[in-house]
């Protein structure tokens, strides 16, 4: 979790990417997924491009070239950071409520799980085989397990599967995925203001909010 808590900085700051969008398709298409172009594009902010990528003055030719050569690369790096940081949230909130794994992180170290602090400094009590470890096994996930070239983001174990089928389609498949979405953006954002308020504070969020220190300048 500690890792993840990591790579959820590099997410905010790299893959915070909006959906191109000429205009708005209907979601009631059976053929809506989650590479649609619609995806993600909700009220109230609707579609958000500060930078003018999608401005109507450009040349449209050179829009379509940009938009089939990156939208889909983009997308999925910014559903599968979305999904890391969604999970560095949970695993910050069940760290800072003190629910720790049982046993031993390294017997040969003598620690323990409960042992390694909480909090983003956390990740340096790490030993460096376990580091090396987590790192392996991610790129075990990204090359192998779940390929970073699926684009697609569907690794077969969504919505309950291989238990239960995935029968989502139209208004209700849609909905699923611009929620999806829409919280891989607000749990990115989270997990990168925990992170600046714990460097702001030296403070994780528990002992923020314990202490009266909510926004980060002290207890009022």
């Amino acid at each position: 979790m500690k890792l993840l808590l990591l790579a959820s900085l590099l997410a905010s700051v790299a893959s915070f990417q909006v959906a191109p969008v000429a205009q708005p398709t209907s979601s009631t298409s059976l053929s809506v997924s989650s590479l649609d172009p619609d995806i993600g594009v909700t009220a109230p902010l609707g579609l958000f491009d500060p930078l003018g990528w999608l401005d109507e003055s450009k040349d449209p030719a050179s829009k379509v070239a940009t938009f089939h050569a990156n939208f889909e690369r983009r997308r999925a790096v910014e559903r599968k950071h979305g999904r890391v940081a969604m999970a560095a949230v949970v695993g910050m909130l069940f760290h800072n409520a003190g629910i720790e794994f049982p046993g031993y992180l390294s017997k040969s170290e003598n620690m323990r799980f409960s042992d390694v602090p909480d909090g983003f400094t956390g990740l340096f009590s790490i030993p460096t085989a376990g580091l090396a470890q987590i790192f392996f096994f991610c790129g075990v996930c990204e090359l192998a397990i779940w390929p970073a070239s699926n684009y697609s983001g569907d690794y077969g174990c969504g919505y309950g599967r291989p238990f239960v089928p995935n029968v989502l389609e139209g208004e209700e498949l849609k909905y699923k995925l611009d929620m999806e979405i829409n919280q891989g953006r607000a749990a990115m954002l989270g997990i990168f203001g925990a992170m600046v308020g714990e460097g702001v504070t030296g403070q994780t969020l528990a002992e923020q909010y314990a202490s009266g220190n909510i926004i980060g300048y002290g207890p009022p």
